[in-house]
């Protein structure tokens, strides 16, 4: 038999977590409920889970700050948040935060446990890369620290800028459309228009290429998106 994934749901309206606690276990997870911030981070001291499940409004500390206490912390454990705000911006402020995935209240429980699986799905394809190291050209990326070592010196990534690259690493070879970079990067709709996404390749190809006018690993491919290429010719 699987063993079951264990997930940490931090929720603290009790008809929504009998709701989701019942529908998570039907699936054959493993939930482990809270009601508080505080009791959030305490159980994620003590064990680990391959997903939080944190509801942005909660006493005391809330979802955003638990969220920002786990990534400066270095806690990389997928996140995916719940809140009754729905707004562009909300969802914005929640990735930024380092959220990895956000779902509006009241949302369709099949769209929530596609989700949940999605977001799973996602840990097991990166494992390996998470906690080892990616080298391109001259450069040397640590997933874990998040610290780059290139020709132009030491560099402190950040949160979305690892997003940004894991993503290329994953994909490496096929073009990403801009529209999906702004949602899976940024939450926002590919439809949005922001020089956003740009200036982050700009950034990147500042701290990787020999010569960001003429990029080798980070190629634009004209009125489709972006392409990384590891081993150009």
């Amino acid at each position: 038999m699987t063993a079951k994934l264990p997930l940490l749901l931090v929720e603290d309206e009790p008809h929504i977590a009998e709701g989701l606690i019942f529908n998570l276990e039907e699936e054959n997870y493993q939930v482990t409920h809270v009601e508080s911030g505080e009791e959030a981070l305490e159980a994620l001291e003590k064990q680990s889970y391959a997903l939080v499940i944190l509801d942005l409004a909660l006493p005391g500390i809330d979802g955003l700050e638990v969220c920002d206490r786990l990534r400066e912390n270095g806690n990389q454990i997928p996140i995916l948040m719940l809140t009754a705000r729905g707004s562009e911006q909300d969802r914005i402020t929640g990735l930024s935060k380092g959220a990895d995935d956000y779902l509006a209240k009241p949302f369709n429980l099949k769209e929530f446990l596609l989700r949940v699986a999605g977001l799973l799905r996602r840990t097991n394809w990166q494992p390996q890369q998470e906690k080892g190291t990616y080298h391109f050209g001259g450069n040397i990326i640590d997933m874990e620290t998040c610290q780059a070592t290139t020709p132009n010196g030491i560099i402190e990534l950040t949160d979305l800028e690892m997003k940004m690259l894991q993503l290329f690493f994953e994909q490496e070879g096929k073009v990403l459309s801009r529209g999906n970079l702004l949602k899976l990067v940024w939450g926002m709709s590919p439809q949005t228009e922001t020089r956003t996404l740009d200036n982050f390749v700009v950034r990147l190809r500042k701290y990787f290429e020999i010569d960001p006018a003429k990029p080798r690993f980070f190629k634009t491919v004209r009125g489709r998106g972006y392409r990384f290429i590891k081993d150009p010719e």
